[in-house]
């Protein structure tokens, strides 16, 4: 139900709350690749994080990671994130070694001209970069529209000459490709990466988790602190473990964006500000009670979130 807002204008820190450690996990957090399908390499993080602040732990077949606190109690409240980020797969090498792709989970093929990436090969990540023509290479006649990327026309080059030598360096059909770009700060404590969706939102739960233990908090109810996989390609993950779980309440994270950046129209989109808080969910599937409760501690505590002035 509580989201955070999306790397238009990037993610405001909590820095009256975090702590140097807990940034520090953030910052690696964020800086290693868990694609959709490969999320362990990112979950074995996330539980080694978790583990001192929960009574036990465990990951289901598919790898979703699951935190508990009370596992004993019989009420069962989830709070989730979930850990998969968009990539790419290998789909095709041609003989000269350039690289063509798939999308795993919905990347934006707009933004990939001239990424530097890693392929995730049999060996180990090997370093790439999305080729694109120069602009004053990309001739157009009058009549013909400059060409726009998509996912057909772009490829990937990562210094092989030949097919047999891209093989060599372990890339292969359905190897998974993310992207380079790391954990950042910009001014005024604004945080950059890729992958905070839903990255973010797996931080917030395990300090949570964190915050308890800490300040000693004994919760009259189980916790479930629930990293779920498969969210890009359809809330597989969730769908799943929630069915292990069947919990009595569930509290939701995920990202949302920035509206006050251009290009976006706040009629459709609503009125979203990173440093504002939270934004709050409205929708049939939201249960109102649980709502109304959070925006009354909102209120009691005079906590912010978006779209409260």
């Amino acid at each position: 139900m509580a989201k955070a807002a999306k790397s238009a204008k990037s993610v405001k820190s909590a820095k009256t709350v975090t702590t140097p450690a807990s940034m520090e996990f953030l910052k690696s957090y964020i800086n290693n690749a868990s694609p959709v399908g490969f999320e362990t390499w990112g979950q074995k993080l996330w539980l080694k994080y978790l583990e001192p602040y929960v009574d036990t732990h465990f990951v289901d077949p598919y790898g979703t990671a699951v935190g508990m606190i009370n596992p004993e109690h019989p009420f069962k409240v989830v709070i989730e994130a979930h850990a998969d980020e968009i990539s790419w797969f290998v789909n095709y090498v041609t003989p000269d070694g350039l690289i063509y792709l798939k999308r795993n989970g919905g990347v934006d093929h707009q933004t990939a001209p001239a990424s530097r990436v890693l392929i995730h090969g049999k060996k180990g990540a090997v370093k790439a970069v999305f080729g694109w023509p120069a602009i004053h290479t990309r001739y157009a006649t009058p009549d013909q529209k400059e060409a726009s990327p998509r996912t057909d026309n772009l490829w990937l080059d990562c210094g092989a000459r030949n097919r047999k030598e891209v093989e060599a360096l372990g890339i292969h059909i359905g190897a998974v490709v993310t992207y380079q770009d790391g954990f950042d700060e910009l001014a005024n404590g604004n945080l950059i990466g890729r992958a905070f969706d839903n990255r973010i939102g797996g931080f917030m739960i395990a300090e949570v988790a964190r915050l308890l233990k800490e300040n000693k908090k004994k919760l009259p109810f189980g916790l479930y602190i629930v990293n779920a996989v498969q969210e890009e390609i359809g809330l597989r993950g969730a769908e799943m473990i929630a069915r292990r779980i069947k919990p009595n309440i569930a509290i939701v994270t995920d990202v949302t964006h920035d509206t006050t950046t251009p290009m976006i129209n706040k009629n459709i989109e609503g009125d979203v500000c990173t440093g504002k808080g939270p934004s709050l969910s409205y929708a049939p599937a939201v249960h109102n009670k649980l709502l109304a409760l959070v925006e009354k501690l909102a209120a009691d505590k005079k906590y912010r979130y978006n779209g409260v002035r």
